[in-house]
């Protein structure tokens, strides 16, 4: 049975001091309502806010359908995401069918399943939508005062919404003098290895959480791999998912578990995750790939030159220099290095 559930969001104060009246726009769970909604506020504590001052919004917890508006009840943005508990956004289509995860109109990556709710309901009626044509001249004063007052309160509500987010954008587009926001390619790949990582750990959780599969991931760090086994519960069935990093791309061991995990649990890999752009910043756990000078070779080794490659993990940047796990170094403005891995696990990154 789907999960019904009410929400109050507050539009104003008819009362200044009401305890409310700061909180226009944030929305609370409806626990009864006879006058006034009676909303949770605290996990031992119930408050009235007064139906005139309040939007009813009624959901149901389920996954969403293209199209249907779906209200934000536990905001937990991806990245550089920004909405808020209490925003409302329209479905664009199911992001993934097993998490029932979504994307929206207006936001670049995906809105998780505990994130939201459905909208079924909302007092806020559109009365142009139901092909009813308003006839002002027609109406007496108190009607039309009446009718005046729930254009206000829509108003304040549509322009709650729109002022928020319009602010986010015109604060973004200062930075740059009027100009989109130009974000790095080592930015970039920051971004999708964050995703990668709340990928996965979602996907473990579901999986626990609903008992479907029991995951298990390896990494083969010489073979520049990662391998998913997904098992189902007292069953020797399971599904497996190998991620493999191509020769001339960094291998990133967060975002070989999310396409590993997706594979095998027959997943989606999204695009980004295939398409990573490669790391360009050098940083403290990045495993590199050098070569040395043919000149430095021959002046601190006897033996012919041979392969003057190497690899090393780098152990601290500073005073102007690459300093290597296990010794050595190279001056920053003379190294020419690879980045070959950038996971760096170690170092809590």
């Amino acid at each position: 049975m789907v999960e019904t559930k009410k929400y109050a969001r507050v539009l104003g104060a008819t009362y200044g001091p009401a305890w409310y009246a700061d909180k226009v726009g944030r929305v609370f769970e409806v626990e009864s309502e006879s006058c006034t909604y009676l909303v949770r506020t605290g996990p031992h504590h119930l408050s009235a806010i007064l139906k005139e001052d309040a939007e009813l919004i009624v959901t149901e917890k389920r996954p969403a359908k293209v199209g249907e508006r779906v209200l934000i009840t536990v905001a937990a943005p991806i990245g550089k995401q920004a909405y808020e508990t209490g925003d409302i956004f329209v479905a664009e289509s199911l992001y993934d069918p097993f998490t029932k995860d979504i994307r929206v109109l207006g936001m670049p990556d995906f809105i998780d399943y505990n994130e939201y709710e459905v909208i079924v309901n909302n007092e806020v009626k559109n009365e142009e939508a139901d092909g009813m044509k308003i006839d002002l001249s027609a109406m007496g004063y108190d009607e039309l005062i009446a009718h005046g007052e729930d254009v206000m309160r829509a108003i304040r509500l549509r322009a709650y919404g729109e002022g928020y987010r319009q602010g986010k954008f015109d604060a973004e587009m200062d930075s740059t003098h009027g100009q989109a926001p130009i974000v790095s390619a080592q930015a970039r790949r920051d971004e999708i290895v964050e995703q990668a990582k709340a990928d996965v750990e979602r996907l473990k959780e579901n999986n626990r959480r609903l008992r479907t599969f029991n995951i298990s991931l390896e990494v083969n760090r010489k073979d520049r791999s990662v391998e998913a086994i997904a098992k189902r519960p007292k069953s020797n069935r399971a599904f497996y998912g190998i991620a493999k990093a191509a020769p001339d791309d960094c291998f990133n061991v967060h975002i070989g578990r999310a396409i590993a995990l997706r594979r095998a649990l027959g997943l989606v890999v999204p695009d980004e995750y295939l398409n990573a752009p490669q790391p360009t910043e050098v940083r403290v756990g990045d495993v590199v790939y050098g070569k040395y000078s043919e000149a430095y070779y021959q002046l601190w080794c006897e033996d012919e030159i041979g392969d003057v490659s190497y690899e090393a993990k780098i152990k601290e940047i500073v005073d102007g220099k690459y300093r290597y796990v296990g010794g050595g170094y190279d001056f920053i403005e003379d190294a020419d290095l690879t980045i070959i891995d950038d996971s760096r696990e170690e170092v809590g990154e």
